[in-house]
Order: structure tokens, then sequence, then C-alpha cells
């Protein structure tokens, strides 16, 4: 079975070198993740990533990548 490669990304609609996987919240961490992604004019997903960042970058003592 071919392994799906950057055609496969455009086809389904993914950002190439993106990653896409499943996450399970409680349905009160996604509502306040929601709203706190609405107020800061960002896509869930947006926010997400942009909140896992943030930790990235504190956790290695806020040196850049």
């Amino acid at each position: 079975m071919p392994t799906p490669g950057k055609d496969d990304e455009k086809k389904e609609g993914k950002a190439p070198g993106r990653k896409a996987f499943l996450l399970r919240l409680a349905p009160t961490v996604h509502e306040e993740l929601r709203e706190w992604a609405a107020q800061d004019m960002r896509s869930l997903n947006a926010q997400i990533e942009f909140l896992l960042k943030q930790a990235l970058k504190k956790r290695k003592g806020g040196q850049d990548s």
C-alpha cells in the first residue's frame, strides 16, 4: 500500500507538512477553548496550536527553536 504523500494532502485539503491527529477533549475544555479562540479571532485548531507552541517555548526556557 502506498504511503500518503503531498498529492494526498492536497486531495484531502490538508496543508503540506502538517500532521493531523485526533484529540479528545472534555466538553467543558472544548467549549472554553472555542470561546477563547473566538475572542482571539482564531480557529479552534489555530488556538490549540498557538497554546502548544507557547508551552513548548516556555518549557525550553523561552529559547526560539
